[in-house]
């Protein structure tokens, strides 16, 4: 999120829109109040706490180049969640 325009959150809305309309429950961080410590560390922190409620994670384009999507993603795996590419979830309508 960080870096991009409007901290990317137009492409979570807009996917999060997608994945509820085939019936996944989503948890979407660009929804999420500011967190009391507004800083990368604080959005992590709230960030990490909802993934842990998760059965599944659906990982938006370009994640790879963003260190908490890198480090969510990692903590997924060690956690044996589900790992979806979010573009082939929605487009397919897998469902998780």
């Amino acid at each position: 999120m960080t870096g991009h325009p409007e901290s990317n959150y137009p492409a979570f809305n807009a996917m999060a829109a997608r994945l509820r309309a085939l019936g996944h429950h989503v948890e979407n961080p660009a929804e999420n109040p500011e967190p009391p410590c507004k800083s990368w560390l604080g959005y992590m922190r709230m960030a990490i706490a909802q993934l842990v409620t998760c059965d599944a994670v659906a990982l938006l384009p370009g994640w790879g180049s963003s260190k908490g999507a890198v480090i969510e993603a990692q903590l997924a795996r060690a956690l044996h969640l589900s790992i979806y590419e979010a573009e082939s979830l929605a487009s397919e309508g897998v469902h998780a």
